[in-house]
């Protein structure tokens, strides 16, 4: 009894949320198959209210979706006596191999920097760096490389003003995502903020997953990598037979 009486007060203490979001997608899975091109997912929802729109701040909207995190080394190249050469390197932690953020409104109208960095929502937040300061000097400049990296090959996006926010309770965004995704769960937030504070927060998933032939070789490369490797060879020498035995007939005739 005594339990139920002090779970009853917590309940009652506790702030009522006035403000919450109900959200769907256009898809939860992407199936990656041989002709897999990169999907387009559709998250629309709205916002639902237990008390009157605030007319004092307007509401805004951020979407994010953030692929699987791996480890990855940023290398840094020099020249040297007129050639390129790998001078120094550092070692990421943690990095996205795809992250997505779309927002109602420009980035410093959505989101102060103590919220971004309580709810890890930028970019840079996303990547994690331990111990990188005993590794290189100045470990920003290879932070910055990687994001620009990935944002020049789409695996890094920060779409300023995408949300569509219709009199502050309906929204939705278009969120493209590449062909060379990586398997594994995309963990999706949405955001409210008002003031640049995160008023409410909702979170989702799709998965990604290979199918079919894909699927298969894959599998195949991981559980028997010497199959693979011979399977492999064994279309290389016949792709080159074939084009040479193309090549061939089109002189003779």
């Amino acid at each position: 009894m005594l339990i139920r009486l002090l779970l009853l007060l917590i309940a009652l203490a506790a702030p009522l949320r006035a403000e919450e979001v109900v959200l769907g997608l256009s898809q939860d899975q992407v199936s990656i198959s041989t002709n897999f091109d990169g999907s387009e997912i559709i998250i629309y929802g709205a916002i639902k209210r237990e008390t009157p729109i605030p007319l004092d701040q307007p509401l805004q909207v951020i979407v994010t979706i953030a692929g699987p995190q791996e480890p990855i080394t940023v290398r840094r190249k020099d020249r040297v006596l007129g050639i390129w050469v790998n001078a120094a390197a550092m070692d990421v932690s943690a990095a996205p191999s795809f992250y997505a953020i779309a927002t109602s409104a420009p980035w410093g109208d959505v989101i102060n920097e103590a919220d971004d960095l309580r709810h890890n929502v930028s970019i840079p937040r996303r990547i994690r760096s331990i111990g990188a300061w005993s590794q290189v000097a100045n470990p920003q400049e290879f932070i910055d490389a990687l994001v620009r990296i990935r944002m020049k090959n789409g695996l890094y996006v920060l779409a300023e003003g995408a949300v569509d926010l219709r009199e502050s309770t309906l929204f939705n965004t278009a969120i493209q995502m590449p062909a060379n995704l990586t398997e594994g769960e995309y963990a999706t937030r949405v955001f409210l903020t008002r003031g640049g504070k995160v008023v409410s927060k909702y979170e989702t998933s799709i998965d990604v997953r290979k199918v079919g032939l894909e699927r298969w070789l894959y599998n195949l490369s991981r559980q028997q990598p010497l199959v693979y490797g011979l399977l492999s060879l064994a279309i290389a020498i016949a792709a080159g037979w074939g084009a040479s035995a193309a090549f061939r007939l089109m002189r003779s005739g």
